[in-house]
């Protein structure tokens, strides 16, 4: 039997939250607006700004679960809260910034209508001023070439936080990365049970460190400690 097109399969948006008071009901209003997401799982991750009082006095429009950290675990283990909390067919990661836009949605989506889709990336194309930082593209460059070479394929963005497969292959990974390691652990079990990731080309626009943007060199070395010991 056929997996049902994408467009008649529930959808949870997982949202992994730290201190993102600024940009939180913007991302949130936008989420809400998309006709494809049944659902919305926001995960507070022991943010110490204002996020906590914004989610429990926000009305959803759509279900919504919002589930709080006491104290600041790593966005890994949000998003390991949201998976294991999440109720729909299909599970998408949203994070509360605004550097992804909800309006990609249906492009994510519809690969899955494809036989034999079962995982699609929202790849970043890191043109114009979608990257902050020339060290931060080839750092994501050289992770990105360093998991072909490990694992036979091509992938052209592996760290983008765009990623969207069942709810059932999501919670099969079995993750446990706490941290931003998480996507190349993601990545990592993806390749090794077998799957082909579809991507698709997304609009993406990266904040400044200023802006609190939280990736360093530290994690490009941690994404590449991950993905060698995994392939081992």
């Amino acid at each position: 039997m056929t997996d049902p097109p994408a467009a008649t399969r529930s959808l949870s948006v997982l949202i992994p939250v730290h201190n993102e008071e600024r940009t939180l009901e913007q991302v949130l209003d936008a989420v809400e607006r998309r006709p494809e997401v049944s659902e919305i799982v926001l995960v507070n991750d022991g943010s110490t700004d204002a996020t906590r009082q914004i989610l429990d006095a926000r009305t959803f429009s759509v279900p919504a679960q919002v589930i709080h950290h006491d104290r600041n675990q790593g966005k890994g283990s949000a998003i390991r809260t949201a998976i294991a909390a999440a109720t729909s067919e299909l599970a998408l990661i949203q994070d509360a910034d605004l550097e992804y836009d909800p309006s990609d949605y249906p492009l994510l989506l519809a690969p899955f209508a494809r036989p034999g889709v079962t995982v699609v990336y929202g790849t970043r194309s890191f043109t114009s001023h979608t990257a902050y930082s020339f060290w931060f593209v080839i750092g994501n460059r050289f992770v990105n070439l360093w998991n072909n070479i490990l694992y036979n394929t091509y992938l052209s963005d592996l760290e983008t936080g765009f990623k969207v497969m069942s709810l059932e292959t999501w919670r099969s990974l079995d993750l446990r990365a706490n941290g931003f390691e998480l996507e190349p652990e993601t990545t990592a079990k993806l390749l090794k049970r077998g799957h082909r990731i579809y991507e698709v080309p997304i609009s993406y626009t990266a904040r400044s460190r200023e802006e609190g943007k939280q990736l360093t060199w530290k994690d490009g070395l941690k994404a590449i400690w991950t993905l060698a010991r995994l392939r081992v």
